[in-house]
Formats: C-alpha cells, sequence, structure tokens
C-alpha cells in the first residue's frame, strides 16, 4: 500500500510504540522463570524452536471467559496472554498460541501489525485535524491492513503448528480460543469440526466478493477459528508442513538486493512522490 510505510513511520514518531508498552508494563504481570515457571518454560522453549533469539518480555493479564494473547513492541517486543490461556491450555497447546504471536516477530510483521492496532483512534485523528479528507485516505488503508492482518494470521497460525509440531493440538488449541474448555472436546466435537473447516476450506474464496470479504474481517471480534483450522489443515494435505519439518525440498532464499546508496523509499519499493 503505497503511503503505509511513511505512515507507519509516522505513528511511531508520536510515541505509539511506547504507549503500547506503557499499558501493559503498568497493568500487568511480568512473567518470570520463578513466578510462573511452568508458562515461561513454554515461552522459551516456542522462542527456541522458532529461532527467536532475543526473548521477548511476557505479561500476564486478567481473564474475560475467552482466551487472549497478544504481541506489542516494534523495537522490545512483548507478549501478553491471559489467565483463561494460562488455565485452559496445556503445554502443547501454550506452544502453538505462543508460536502464533512469535511469528509476528519472526516475520517482521510486527511495524504493519502495530499499525492494525492503532488505525481506528488515528483515522479519527486525522479526520477531525483535516476536515475528513485524512479520515477518507486512511479508511482506504484500513481496509487493507485488515484484509492484511487475516492473512498474517494464516501465516502465523503456521508458525505456531510449526512449534507444537502436532496438528491435533493445533486443531484443539483453536477450538478452545472459539470458547471449548477441554470437557466439551470429544471424539465426535473434535471430528465434526474438522469437517466443518474442511468444506470451509474447499470453498474458493476468490469466487466471493473482495469488498465482502475485507469487511468481514473488520469485524476484530470474530475469531474466524473454523477458517483458520481450514487454511492449516490445507497446508499440511499439500505435504508443504511435512517437507519442512523433515528439512527437504526447501527452496534457497534469494539473494536480497543491494540497497546501499537507496534513498528509504526505494528501499521499500515504493516512491513517495509519484506513488502516494
Amino acid at each position: 500500500m503505497p503511503g503505509a510505510s511513511l505512515l507507519l513511520k509516522k505513528v511511531n514518531e508520536y510515541g505509539i510504540d511506547h504507549l503500547l508498552r506503557l499499558q501493559s508494563l503498568g497493568s500487568e504481570i511480568r512473567i518470570s522463570s520463578r513466578n510462573f515457571p511452568e508458562l515461561h518454560q513454554a515461552f522459551v522453549e516456542t522462542c527456541q524452536i522458532l529461532d527467536v533469539a532475543l526473548l521477548p518480555e511476557l505479561y500476564l493479564f486478567r481473564g474475560r471467559g475467552n482466551i487472549e494473547t497478544y504481541i506489542v513492541g516494534i523495537e522490545k517486543p512483548l507478549v501478553g496472554i491471559n489467565l483463561d490461556a494460562m488455565e485452559w491450555l496445556d503445554t502443547n497447546e501454550l506452544l502453538y498460541i505462543f508460536g502464533h504471536e512469535v511469528a509476528r516477530i519472526k516475520s517482521q510483521q510486527m511495524g504493519y501489525h502495530q499499525m492494525a492496532i492503532v488505525m481506528p483512534t488515528l483515522k479519527n485523528l486525522l479526520s477531525s485535524t483535516t476536515l475528513g479528507v485524512g479520515g477518507l485516505v486512511a479508511s482506504g488503508m484500513e481496509r487493507g491492513l485488515y484484509n492484511w492482518r487475516m492473512m498474517a494470521r494464516f501465516t502465523a497460525d503456521r508458525a505456531g503448528l510449526l512449534a507444537c509440531q502436532d496438528i491435533d493440538v493445533a486443531t484443539t488449541t483453536l477450538m478452545k480460543l472459539a470458547g471449548l474448555p477441554d470437557e466439551y472436546l470429544t471424539t465426535a466435537v473434535i471430528e465434526d469440526f474438522l469437517i466443518q473447516a474442511r468444506e470451509l476450506a474447499s470453498n474458493s474464496f476468490d469466487t466471493v466478493n473482495k469488498v465482502t470479504k475485507i469487511l468481514s474481517y473488520t469485524e476484530s471480534e470474530l475469531s474466524w477459528v473454523v477458517m483458520r483450522a481450514g487454511e492449516l489443515l490445507k497446508w499440511v494435505d499439500s505435504g508443504e508442513y511435512d517437507n519442512l519439518i523433515q528439512q527437504t525440498n526447501l527452496k534457497t532464499p534469494e539473494e536480497p538486493e543491494e540497497t546501499e546508496g537507496k534513498t528509504p523509499e526505494e528501499k521499500e519499493g515504493w516512491n513517495f512522490l509519484t506513488s502516494w
């Protein structure tokens, strides 16, 4: 999206990154190997599996009747997990849920992920200070970010599976994200969930109106766990997951382009003056 990189820089110039971190630091309990050793160990193991060398800080916040996690911070990321997640998820399921969040660091998604979080507030601010013009521009960017955020969820789900390395664990974790605790996860319930997920994944979303899809993704309260499970099953069924786990048939990464001497806009792949 032309202009997104510039907007991202401006957002963080005004201390959004610091503000989001401060909210966690001032309101939540920092996890360590001493106060919550099992939770901390699962987090450390996840970072080791996904090869994230710099361990982010981990915070625990109050339960709200459903599992919640988040990650904020571009320069110094921190991960938050709520009491429900700690109580509902076993060790392997924690690997999946932590892998989903840590993937945003590994995939270098944090900048745009964080901008998606603050975009509603930013849009209102731009609209009120530019007689509505800035709000219109931000609205278009907001729609793009919502669509990107859904695609980024699929990427993060794959990383979660790479962390726990068990599709059954990933499935039960997603079902718990939908609000089902252990006592409801019977064989019949799990099997029907998988059937539903495969049916949804078999439908081509290319045939769905693009506007309809993007507007659907703006409902931030929806977990989309069935769709996410379907996309994860498609990845496993394709054989790509097994190839990655077995370290076979991997594509060699392309050499990065030479960036020395280029302007920031050229490094980002767009020019501010011509692409706005």
